[in-house]
């Protein structure tokens, strides 16, 4: 593509994309495959990743679905294999999968025990379990250790590659809540920049996206919490949600050859909020 001529801006690449099923990973995979990439979508929910595929395909786009529990090393390392085998190379990867935390909280016990109501229930260090804990950082941290060391082969074979990891805000600041959930994108971060360094020699580039607070299937409990939400536009310069949308097109141009000088970068995507 010529740099003046606008078009697709991922032609040619294939692209995986983890948490493929719903939210930000279900758009950036119906971006990935509108701007021309050939898009694999992976996720835990295979019903909702095909689902997702197949509307794509219906669209003209190029993509096809599988199973990936993104904690699953062997997972990993077949769904890259296929995707390979089936297009004979691999250019790009969007770790999306995540989960809040918020699923794994006892709040039960820590009603019980005293514990805070509204935004603050079960998320800060004290009301911790370790088996909640565990769950975030293995899905949120471990997940997109795992997915990128699977696909540097693949991408050195390519001649190279664009590795972006999703993070948030939460991995740039700190706040009264969700301390297991800030720790794990805060590592994504810095693994991202590792990444970068380390394997700039063999033209990968490794970028991380800190999103604000964007309506999602992930964010809906926390939404639906009027004092939550209130609280989060409030701390939002541009007073509304981000939509999947905005986060994709992130994820596009961090995918495509406009951003080849770009790698070890945040690209904050959070509607004025780290202006604050």
């Amino acid at each position: 593509m010529s740099e003046d001529r606008p078009g697709p801006r991922l032609p040619g690449k294939v692209a995986l994309v983890s948490g493929a099923a719903s939210g930000i990973g279900a758009e950036t995979a119906r971006q990935f495959a509108r701007h021309g990439a050939a898009v694999v979508l992976a996720d835990v929910d295979e019903a909702g990743a095909t689902a997702v595929a197949e509307a794509i395909t219906a669209a003209g786009g190029d993509a096809w679905a599988t199973r990936l529990d993104v904690v699953d090393e062997a997972g990993w390392r077949a769904v890259v294999a296929a995707a390979e085998a089936r297009h004979g190379r691999l250019d790009v990867l969007a770790n999306v999968a995540g989960v809040s935390g918020r699923g794994e909280m006892d709040m039960a016990a820590i009603a019980a025990r005293g514990g805070h109501s509204g935004a603050r229930v079960g998320f800060e260090v004290g009301d911790l379990s370790l088996a909640a804990w565990n769950r975030v950082m293995d899905v949120n941290s471990t997940g997109v250790f795992l997915g990128t060391r699977e696909v540097i082969p693949a991408m050195r074979r390519a001649g190279g590659g664009s590795i972006i990891n999703i993070s948030s805000i939460c991995g740039l600041a700190g706040s009264f809540a969700n301390a297991a959930y800030h720790a794990s994108k805060g590592a994504v971060r810095l693994l991202t920049k590792a990444t970068a360094a380390q394997h700039a020699a063999d033209r990968i580039r490794a970028n991380s996206i800190h999103p604000g607070f964007v309506d999602t299937p992930m964010t809906r409990a926390g939404h639906a919490n009027n004092a939550e939400r209130t609280a989060r536009l409030a701390a939002t310069p541009l007073g509304v949600f981000g939509q999947p949308y905005d986060i994709a097109m992130g994820c596009v141009y961090l995918a495509s050859d406009e951003a080849r000088w770009v790698t070890g970068s945040e690209l904050v995507i959070d509607g004025g909020f780290m202006a604050m």
